[in-house]
């Protein structure tokens, strides 16, 4: 495949992406309305993550003009193009020119990157910024040069501040440079390079200390480090998984690629690739098979990782780059009907394929409704996902709105920012999926319902009217 052809095949899957969002018939998912309600909310970090997905979204709602989820979710496939050809120009410099077009066309087709070009998530801005510094790091590898330092800084740097996942490419990155002499860089450019990074981070790290360490914490939380055991079932699910995040023959030629390391047959740069990419598959493995992990967590291995599998087969099995990109393409171009058909694609149990992101906004839109036709201009919440929603849904109206106000620490952005004042007093709407009980009043139940779809299918949601102080815990 030359490198025009994969240049028209970036071009038609980005120009598919765009056109197919305008017919998405999905809600925000919980993490979406989030990171839309953080961009209206400008910092250097929050409760779960950094700030830089928050900036992105500021960035497109300013110049659209509108926070549509259209806009939301186009961020989704341009930075997906724009990696795939960072990675086209990584691999005709440092690899070989041949493959070029290959790398793009296998990357702007993976399983994963279909789901985030859809669903817009911070993986899609991190592996943008990690390619960034990949490119400047080989370049470095060749020749001195204060710029690609500072680049590759400024990329490690931007990668933290979206996301502390690049982290997971420390030690194979570590242990190439103590190896493999061609994996090493000049120690003044390297000096620059972290130093560039510290800079770029420290905001965000300086705010984490300001927020008594609340995105650490989080981090911490999801990762159950608190719970360690020993989980041989979660370790395998996990890596099973990686074979349908890149599709199997890429995931596959990875660790082909691995095994002929093991076994002395392969060139530096080879080696390097595998250092830059399995061992994050490894380290995730294992937080899984000890605790747990998603499926997503082992992302950054797959920048370097694309581009190794992608030489491999084109020397040892041409033939599978044909099937790969085949079965990855194919699943590319019906993905996004999914979303845009997501209402009429009901499983034998009668659940939606795509019942997580359907029904949220319908509750959102009958709470302000409520509230409205009882006179109420205050709707509280206990549920993430509902108070998530109902920013962006209730956008615009003049309904004031809040998460109930935490008993302890805080469990998410909107109780760490956005609970109910202590000081409020008269009547709110509250809404919740578990029944409300009050020792200073009895609690008017405007409205309880049991959705037959979507996300809340089969739960039974309350509606309350009920003075303020009701929800403040004491």
């Amino acid at each position: 495949m030359s490198a025009r052809t994969g240049l028209l095949i970036i071009l038609a899957f980005t120009i598919f992406r765009i056109v197919t969002l305008h017919f998405d018939a999905t809600d925000l998912f919980v993490d979406e309305a989030q990171y839309w309600f953080w961009s209206q909310n400008l910092d250097f970090g929050y409760y779960s993550k950094p700030p830089m997905i928050a900036w992105v979204l500021r960035v497109f709602t300013g110049l659209a003009g509108s926070s549509d989820i259209f806009w939301l979710r186009l961020p989704g496939p341009l930075f997906h193009a724009a990696t795939a050809l960072v990675l086209m120009r990584l691999s005709r410099r440092f690899i070989r020119p041949e493959i070029e077009g290959w790398v793009g066309a296998t990357y702007v087709t993976l399983p994963a990157v279909a789901l985030s070009s859809v669903f817009f998530s911070t993986d899609v801005i991190l592996l943008f910024f990690i390619a960034l510094a990949l490119i400047a790091y080989f370049e470095l590898t060749k020749r001195r040069s204060v710029g690609l330092a500072l680049l590759m800084g400024l990329g490690v740097g931007l990668a933290f501040l979206t996301k502390y996942a690049v982290l997971f490419l420390v030690p194979g990155g570590a242990i190439a440079l103590f190896f493999i002499p061609a994996a090493r860089i000049s120690v003044r450019d390297f000096i620059i390079a972290v130093a560039t990074s510290a800079v770029i981070a420290f905001p965000n790290l300086w705010w984490n200390l300001q927020h008594n360490n609340t995105t650490v914490r989080h981090t911490q939380d999801i990762a159950h480090w608190s719970d360690l055991g020993i989980n041989l079932h979660g370790g395998l699910e996990f890596f099973s998984a990686q074979f349908g995040v890149v599709g199997p023959i890429v995931f596959f030629a990875m660790l082909w690629a691995t095994w002929n390391m093991i076994r002395g047959r392969s060139e530096p740069r080879e080696k390097m690739l595998v250092w830059l990419s399995i061992p994050v598959v490894l380290l995730i493995t294992l937080q899984a098979t000890v605790a747990k992990a998603y499926a997503n967590w082992g992302v950054t291995a797959y920048v370097a990782g694309i581009v190794l599998a992608v030489w491999l087969l084109y020397r040892l099995w041409p033939k599978g780059l044909r099937i790969s990109f085949t079965i990855n393409g194919i699943a590319c171009l019906l993905f996004p009907f999914a979303a845009i058909f997501s209402h009429q694609l009901i499983l034998p149990n009668g659940k939606e394929v795509m019942q997580r992101y359907l029904g949220r906004a319908d509750v959102s839109r009958q709470a302000g409704d409520l509230a409205t036709q009882a006179g109420i201009g205050t709707v509280v919440t206990d549920n993430r996902d509902m108070v998530a929603d109902l920013f962006h849904t209730l956008r615009g109206t003049p309904l004031k709105l809040y998460a109930r106000p935490p008993a302890d620490l805080p469990e998410s952005y909107y109780e760490q920012e956005f609970a109910l004042p202590a000081d409020s007093s008269g009547p709110v709407l509250f809404l919740t999926t578990n029944p409300l009980n009050c020792a200073a009043e009895t609690p008017e139940m405007l409205k309880s319902w049991t959705p037959e779809n979507g996300n809340y299918r089969g739960k039974t949601i309350y509606a309350y009217k009920v003075g303020a102080g009701c929800l403040i815990q004491p």
